[in-house]
């Protein structure tokens, strides 16, 4: 497998929209002519919009934007902007008089991030889309990623900062890519060791402690996890794939999660994949998850990778 461009996906358009100083901003992954899509939700604590139309055996097979957002529920908001967007340009689900424009989305808790006032909204799920046109498809401190925030078991004051990854690879035509906003209460590993690159600060905020370890130190004891968490991600692809495989291929890019967040689908994470098929070339299901979940271990690295940014700290020793 070699690295690609995330814009070397045909078809896939990305975009973002922010507010720095509200801290909080959505990601739209756009496909106008459509891709058969599904989804797999773990953890206990999502926030997600027409995700049930996506099982199998409901009617519409195809979606052309997924709305990835920060706000918590409020950031639902975001996919309005998105479908007044697509309705302006005529794309969407063909009923006869016009066009209804489906929007999966998914929100991550940013709400204790600059100002808890300020949600994606309508108008800022619209100029994700207007970005989109751009395909200028921006990593670290951007989209759903603005105010994302890893190792976050102590509170905010001990969390570091994350941001959005974006990776892709290709294997003969095949292509896979992925798009992550990474907001987990867990540490992200580097590959191959347990070693963090970022995550839960030790108490004098001078090195990357161990979530892990912590949980273990206060196994026997009553606490409340700190309620501020989520990984956001969606796979793209030029794949042929059923609405079924979609989901099986969701449910597969999950193990990049595990590959690179401990822990991961916990109680206080809402965890979502989004999967999108193009449907341009054929290849084995389990080809494309394979590859789903690389992509996505890799994408959630290089989400934490960012520099510091109004007033948070950065990972260290990177």
């Amino acid at each position: 497998m070699k690295e690609i461009a995330i814009q070397e996906l045909d078809g896939f358009y990305i975009g973002n929209a922010e507010d720095l100083q509200g801290g909080t901003g959505c990601t739209a992954i756009y496909c106008p002519k459509g891709a058969v899509t599904g989804v797999d939700v773990r953890g206990g604590g999502p926030a997600t919009r027409e995700t049930d139309l996506l099982d199998p055996v409901n009617m519409v097979e195809t979606v052309h934007c997924v709305m990835l957002s920060g706000g918590s529920a409020y950031g639902l908001a975001a996919a309005d902007g998105a479908m007044a967007y697509m309705e302006d340009h005529g794309v969407g689900f063909d009923v006869g008089i016009g066009v209804v424009p489906i929007v999966p989305s998914a929100c991550l808790f940013d709400l204790n991030v600059g100002e808890p006032g300020c949600r994606p909204d309508k108008s800022m799920g619209y100029r994700a889309l207007v970005s989109a046109e751009k395909n200028d498809a921006k990593e670290g401190i951007h989209g759903a990623g603005t105010g994302a925030t890893v190792g976050k078991l102590c509170g905010p004051e001990r969390s570091m900062k994350s941001g959005l990854g974006i990776y892709a690879e290709q294997a003969g035509e095949l292509k896979v890519g992925a798009v992550v906003a990474v907001n987990a209460l867990g540490d992200v590993i580097q590959e191959g060791s347990n070693k963090p690159l970022a995550g839960l600060l030790n108490e004098e905020k001078t090195a990357v402690a161990s979530t892990l370890t912590a949980l273990e130190t206060i196994a026997d004891e009553g606490f409340s996890v700190f309620r501020g968490n989520t990984t956001l991600g969606c796979i793209i692809t030029n794949a042929a794939l059923t609405k079924a495989q979609a989901k099986k291929v969701a449910m597969m890019a999950h193990n990049g999660y595990a590959r690179a967040i401990h822990p991961v689908h916990t109680s206080a994470d809402g965890d979502t994949i989004f999967a999108m098929a193009r449907g341009e070339v054929a290849a084995h299901i389990d080809v494309v998850g394979a590859m789903a979940a690389e992509v996505m271990a890799t994408a959630i690295r290089r989400a934490v990778r960012v520099p510091s940014a109004y007033g948070f700290i950065g990972s260290l020793d990177l």
